[in-house]
């Protein structure tokens, strides 16, 4: 069967053009006519049919037009009332005339959007040169190139070769091709040129080459970012890297290294540009991963106390099969500790001659010397972390062989087993910075106070415990075991101790006691007290471990005890899966060293937090997640999959893991019959309430599948996403990186009211102050305190408004420039540029640096289509200034309010006794109180990063307009007094340690 045929160059576009095809055309009436549109042969005119109009005048010269715009971005999409049933990605808009009308169309799927834009856009940009296509697709550097890899390997000259030979070149220049495709490209275009011989040309190569490895969606992508040629120079590739792909500090120099490490040919190495293979070698690049290079060290504060984070935990870490027959396995504590495992079990029963044994007790075949496992655990502890790693002890041994574990541990362990006494003085538990290369051992402790050598403490032994919790005999006392002092002295930090509940843990538990919690409980707790249960984790450790119930070591979702700030959430490791998908990401961050730290708001003392919120959080803004799935890349089939052929019918799921009010999945449609580049172009938007505690997952499926559905995944916590356009490495069921196995996305993060739906964006900029929703202060009952934070609502409602203010303002100028909420204020200015150049080549404004900050000024008169968008750009440089000039102010009323709430908070229990609050009044009073200090908190921080947000903004914009020429001194050298006014917004971008900005 041939196959069909990919668009690969300029001229591919415009045959597909001329050939004509329908798409819808929107009104701004809400209403969508069917049309049939197509190019003139000759290339000057659109035209569609039918029409009222005559045929002269249903028709769009390519001279008229000034910009065509992908995506919903004019008036008439954004205040259609079917605006929201059209898909963003097959939409677009022809912006034409004098008046910059605009003609806005739906294509019947993204390719063909795809289509219309680069043709159109390489047309409009070619328009005042003759147009030879068919001769220029053969002049391109790629066939250039193409030809001399011919002839290099076109040994005799002739111009011709086997075909043995030439489907061994292309898949040397792209190894991931499979060969029966190669071969059955090759007799397609020999039966088109109705050939008998099987040798190749030197054309016949060149052809194959392209459509067998051109990615259409990488050659639209090509195309748009070098303004219509076939290649990218140093320029073209600063601009995408800055503005598209979020990287700062880029030069010149750096773009010409990248090109001359990824371009293929000699000659767009030598002349520094980069044709469309050595673009696409570039984007599957470990440079263009989706995972922020930033976070494969440790970025993290690890100076605060150890239950601030969350810690990589294993359970039953010996078992390498299920927890009912799998014997115990040294390999079980090998992979663990490779994969920064910090919290690992041990097991420990009686063994002979009198050397302990670490064993599965279900399953006592193949014991393992206890002494073995330490030395182990010994070699490989500090690995992949030198931070702390925990030894859970369940002890099952007699006084005389918990003596021989002592030995073996203090021989073998040295100076790096932890047994330092806990102060009485501190508070907190030390921090994983202080306690870097120590080993620390949870278990029980016989009473300090007691001169006795050993003695009765209650058994650790999680099952036994699950058992007589489920019994009727609930009340029977926990069984008991002898324990000897030795052992007892090696614990310090980690003691075990027993929970009953809240009131009672935060009443007498001390800071290096320990409760462990069996999933059930753990859940009972969570759903009943979830704000006790952050609070109680501000301070101490809290475990979680599987249910006995799962014995086939099945494992819980460790995301439900993060969001309750749960330190450490034990994981069959054998068992792969999703649950354990999540784990694996969700620890990649921070170096993978085994240590997260959880979010202030789970942290700080006084700050209020509940795992089951279902809206927004105080004092923290939301952020919308853009996911657009473009393309895959060589899926394989499903490793489960039986009784079918190769043929997959491919569709991607997006999974996001956070707080619940977060947690939700979208799916894409199937692309049907394809595994080697199915094309999806489909985009979704997410809001994310709680973005340090969120997730995304890209699970790819089979929906033709027999058995097995499951093709890849590759989960990613949303703090170490890379914005722009990324390819996913897939891994496989059990966690490994498939080889050239990819999904190619583009990711961007807004805040709040940046995003949202197209249609309702315009309508957000005009919300009036009576609309806006403020944060409410809670009413505590505690006068004296009431009257501090009554204080405080005047500037919180001030601080809002700026945010949403200066927001706004920036929401408008990117729909006056035709922009997606997702562009950066970078590529409006670029947008902005191309409007304001004259036809002789000449600014219609320039930059003005007034006070430090970059005006547009007129030069001459200014038609009224651009009057309007310098008006929005005014307003947007006006809103930024002000809250640049008013933040520190407004921000020191917030944080006088913090520090005189907070100067009370010691007083709480006392002040509820005058004003008569007690029970549950005064436990409400509290949370309120907390809530309050949280909100205070959260909106300073809030209105110091939109401060800094503004800031940077007017940095990009200065050098924005510098580059794009609408200087006086055009885009060469900065002049001095820009050189100036950029380093005047430098320096506003200074604080000092006393709450100001």
């Amino acid at each position: 069967m041939p196959s069909e045929k990919k668009i690969s160059s300029a001229s591919d576009c415009i045959s597909f053009m001329q050939a004509g095809c329908e798409l819808k055309k929107v009104r701004p009436n809400s209403r969508i006519y069917n049309r049939f549109f197509t190019l003139d042969p000759d290339l000057q005119a659109l035209r569609w049919e039918p029409s009222k109009k005559d045929l002269d005048k249903a028709k769009l010269d390519i001279s008229a037009i000034k910009e065509i715009r992908p995506g919903k971005n004019t008036e008439t999409f954004r205040n259609n009332g079917l605006a929201d049933q059209i898909s963003e990605d097959c939409a677009l808009s022809l912006i034409h005339g004098e008046n910059y009308e605009s003609l806005d169309l739906v294509a019947n799927s993204a390719d063909v959007a795809n289509i219309w834009v680069s043709g159109l856009r390489y047309l409009v940009s070619r328009s005042k040169q003759p147009l030879d296509l068919m001769e220029s697709s053969h002049n391109t550097p790629r066939f250039v190139w193409l030809k001399t890899v011919f002839d290099a390997a076109d040994v005799d000259g002739n111009g011709i070769m086997l075909e043995d030979t030439s489907v061994e070149l292309i898949k040397q220049l792209n190894p991931t091709l499979k060969e029966s495709k190669i071969r059955l490209k090759f007799k397609e275009i020999q039966r088109s040129k109705e050939k008998l011989t099987t040798r190749v040309t030197k054309e016949e190569f060149c052809e194959a080459f392209s459509e067998l490895c051109t990615r259409p969606e990488v050659y639209f992508l090509l195309v748009q970012i070098s303004k219509n040629k076939e290649y990218l120079d140093a320029n073209d590739l600063m601009l995408f890297l800055e503005a598209e792909q979020g990287v700062t500090h880029i030069t010149e120099e750096m773009c010409l290294d990248i090109i001359r490490r990824y371009e293929l040919s000699q000659e767009g190495r030598l002349k520094g540009f980069l044709a469309i293979d050595g673009f696409t070698q570039y984007l599957l690049s470990p440079e263009c991963d989706i995972f922020d290079p930033e976070h494969k060290k440790v970025v993290q504060d690890m100076t605060q106390p150890l239950s601030h984070y969350y810690i990589n935990a294993s359970h039953n870490t010996y078992l390498i099969e299920d927890q009912l027959r799998g014997p115990a396995d040294i390999n079980g504590y090998v992979r663990a500790l490779k994969m920064s495992c910090r919290s690992i079990e041990l097991d420990v029963c009686d063994g002979p001659d009198n050397e302990p044994i670490i064993c599965n007790r279900n399953n006592m075949t193949s014991p393992l010397a206890f002494r073995s496992v330490i030395e182990v655990i010994n070699k490989l502890a500090f690995i992949s972390s030198e931070y702390p790693l925990i030894l859970c002890l369940g002890n099952h041994c007699s006084v005389q062989q918990q003596k021989v574990m002592v030995q073996h541990m203090k021989r073998i362990f040295g100076n790096k087993l932890y047994t330092e006494a806990p102060s009485p003085s501190e508070t907190y538990l030390p921090s994983p910075e202080k306690l870097k290369t120590k080993i620390i051992v949870k278990g029980k402790k016989l009473p300090p106070d007691e001169d006795i050598l050993e003695g009765e403490v209650t058994d650790e032994d999680e099952e036994a415990e699950i058992s007589r919790r489920m019994s009727e005999d609930y009340s029977s006392a926990p069984r008991l075991i002898w324990l000897c002092r030795e052992l007892s002295d090696l614990v310090s930090l980690c003691k075990s101790v027993r929970y009953k509940d809240f009131e009672t843990s935060m009443k007498s538990q001390n800071y290096w006691e320990i409760c462990s919690f069996s999933e059930a409980e753990a859940n009972r707790v969570a759903n009943e007290y979830p704000e006790d249960f952050v609070n109680y984790n501000k301070k101490l450790l809290s475990r979680v471990y599987p249910s006995a119930m799962r014995i086939d070591s099945s494992n819980l979702n460790p995301q439900d005890f993060w969001n309750c700030g749960c330190q450490i959430v034990a994981m069959n490791y054998q068992t792969p899966g999703p649950m354990m998908d999540l784990h694996t990401g969700w620890f990649l961050q921070n170096g993978g060293c085994g240590y997260v730290l959880r979010p202030s708001v789970m942290r700080d003392e006084v700050s209020y937090f509940s795992a089951n919120t279902k809206g927004i959080l105080p004092g923290v803004s939301p952020q919308v997640l853009h996911v657009k799935i473009i393309s895959g890349q060589n899926f394989p089939k499903p490793k489960g999959a039986c009784a079918k052929g190769d043929v997959i019918d491919p569709y991607v799921c997006i999974e996001i893991h956070g707080i619940p009010a977060d947690c939700t999945e979208q799916r894409t449609k199937t692309v049907q019959q394809n595994s080697d580049n199915p094309i999806f172009d489909e985009s979704f938007e997410f809001q994310i309430n709680l973005p340090e505690l969120a997730m995304i997952r890209f699970v790819v499926l089979d929906d033709d599948y027999i058995g097995d559905e499951f093709i890849g995944q590759y989960t990613i916590p949303l703090e170490c996403l890379q914005p722009g356009y990324r390819h996913i490495p897939l891994r496989s069921f059990v966690g490994d990186i498939m080889e050239h196995v990819t999904l190619f996305v583009h990711i961007a993060i807004t805040n709040r009211s940046g995003g949202g739906k197209a249609q309702k964006r315009s309508l957000s900029v005009r919300i009036g102050k009576k609309a806006r929703e403020y944060i409410m202060l809670r009413n505590t009952g505690f006068k004296t305190i009431d009257d501090i934070f009554k204080l405080a609502v005047h500037p919180l409602r001030e601080a809002t408004d700026m945010r949403e203010n200066m927001q706004n303002s920036i929401v408008s100028i990117k729909e006056l420039c035709g922009l997606p909420p997702i562009a950066s204020l970078k590529q409006c200015i670029l947008t902005l540029s191309l409007r304001l150049i004259n036809s002789d080549n000449t600014p219609s404004v320039t930059l003005c640096m007034k006070d430090t900050f970059p005006y547009l000024e007129p030069l001459g008169t200014t038609p009224d289509v651009q009057k309007k968008v310098l008006a929005a750009y005014d307003l947007m440089i006006q809103e930024s200034r002000f809250l640049i000039e008013t933040a520190d102010t407004i921000h020191d009323k917030i944080v006088q309010c913090q520090k005189a709430g907070m100067e009370l908070h010691e007083e709480l229990h006392n002040l509820g006794a005058k004003e008569g609050l007690k029970g549950r009044k005064l436990s409400k009073a509290i949370e309120s109180f907390a809530w309050n200090i949280t909100v205070l908190k959260g909106q300073g921080d809030l209105l110091k990063n939109a401060k800094n947000e503004a800031i940077e903004n007017m940095k990009q914009i200065q050098l924005a307009c510098l580059s794009c020429g609408l200087s006086k001194t055009g885009s060469g050298n900065m002049d001095p007094k820009s050189k100036r006014s950029l380093e005047a917004i430098q320096e506003k971008d200074t604080g000092d340690g006393n709450g100001r900005l």
